[in-house]
């Protein structure tokens, strides 16, 4: 009688009583997105004089943003408030009807900015050709915009603007306070600030089921650090409607970050994050604390399959406007990632001790005003 030997006895007692492994839990894909918002780009007459090559002819932007260009292009999706209109022809002017170039979106496109807001106080500087010429611009440029409307057909069919990347489906809607006294031309349309016809659009927003709705607002008061009680019902009114990111804009100085909760069917405990001010991206202002403002940073997160994202990693990243001035008198306007030109002293070489000054003391001033987390790129 032939034995196993003790190798095949293993073998055959372990295939008879092995008990067959459970599969591993299947891991859940996360995708993300993440966004960059930026404040409010103004056309002073200092800057259109700044980046004229050709009078009335040709202009050039693109050093005003070398700076930040790596930090902007890193975005998937890197968003902007346009104060200001572009005619498409002279005469060019600032403060306070501002009328820029068209040159300045074209460095914003290559800058990396993919979206750009355009309600605000200044939209109808141009009147109605330049709310028309302004569209036809950026969409010229494929800079997707929202806020003002060549027409209602245009309003009906482009607002909310959904934005798509990544797998991702966003609804971006954006309003002002008012344009200054200035009348809308017909048959233009500037989006206002107004409860009943914002509620009616967010019901829309969210029938098109986007992952997330983001609100850019122009309100609030000019140079006022911190946001007022109009500004807090909105923000209440807003998240209460569907909003789950809201940016503000409009005072020229940068406001707090907070969170606002509530309550809604779909979601009982909603926080959302509410930006009251992005202050000045770049511009010529001189007020105290005008002189710069923030990018913020949020990463989006969403599990497969998930019907809405939800907000993730975010924070601030101070900018400053840093006007420098050749020998030969001419000034170029550059905005600068405070950090960055904080870790390499060389980035900028010839900076004046003045304005390096300034700039770490608006720095400083920010950071322990706002007292938010900073993202250091």
């Amino acid at each position: 009688m032939r034995t196993l030997s003790a190798n095949w006895l293993y073998l055959a007692l372990l295939t008879a009583f092995s008990v067959p492994c459970a599969p591993a839990a299947a891991q859940i894909k996360t995708d993300t997105l993440l966004l960059l918002f930026a404040g409010d780009v103004m056309g002073h007459a200092p800057q259109i004089a700044s980046a004229q090559l050709i009078k009335d002819k040709k202009y050039d932007y693109e050093p005003c943003f070398q700076y930040v260009k790596p930090i902007v292009s890193q975005a998937d999706l890197a968003i902007a408030n346009l104060e200001l209109t572009l005619p498409g022809k002279p005469p060019y002017t600032g403060y306070p009807m501002f009328r820029s170039p068209d040159a300045l979106a074209e460095a914003l496109k290559n800058t990396g900015f993919d979206v750009l807001v355009t309600a605000n106080n200044h939209s109808n500087d141009a009147r109605g050709t330049g709310v028309t010429n302004t569209i036809r611009t950026l969409d010229r440029l494929k800079l997707a915009h929202t806020g003002t409307f060549a027409n209602t057909r245009e309003r009906d069919t482009q607002h909310p603007l959904i934005l798509s990347k990544n797998g991702f489906r966003l609804a971006l809607l954006n309003y002002t306070y008012g344009t200054n006294g200035v009348p809308t031309d017909s048959p233009t349309i500037v989006n206002l600030i107004d409860k009943t016809q914002i509620a009616a659009d967010l019901e829309k927003a969210k029938s098109l089921k986007p992952h997330y709705i983001i609100v850019f607002m122009h309100w609030g008061l000019e140079y006022q650090l911190t946001e007022n009680a109009e500004q807090r019902d909105l923000a209440a009114f807003l998240a209460l409607n569907g909003a789950d990111l809201i940016i503000g804009s409009h005072p020229h100085v940068v406001q707090p970050v907070r969170q606002e909760q509530t309550s809604t069917p779909e979601e009982p405990d909603k926080n959302v994050l509410v930006v009251y001010s992005l202050g000045n991206y770049i511009s010529n202002q001189l007020k105290p604390h005008t002189d710069g403002g923030i990018m913020f940073e949020v990463e989006l997160l969403k599990k497969e399959g998930a019907d809405k994202a939800e907000t993730g990693r975010n924070g601030i990243i101070p900018v400053w406007r840093y006007i420098h001035r050749e020998p030969t008198g001419k000034t170029v306007y550059f905005a600068v990632p405070i950090a960055r030109a904080e870790a390499d002293p060389a980035m900028i070489p010839d900076m004046a001790p003045a304005a390096k000054t300034a700039m770490l003391q608006f720095a400083a001033d920010l950071r322990k005003r706002i007292g938010y987390n900073e993202i250091r790129h």
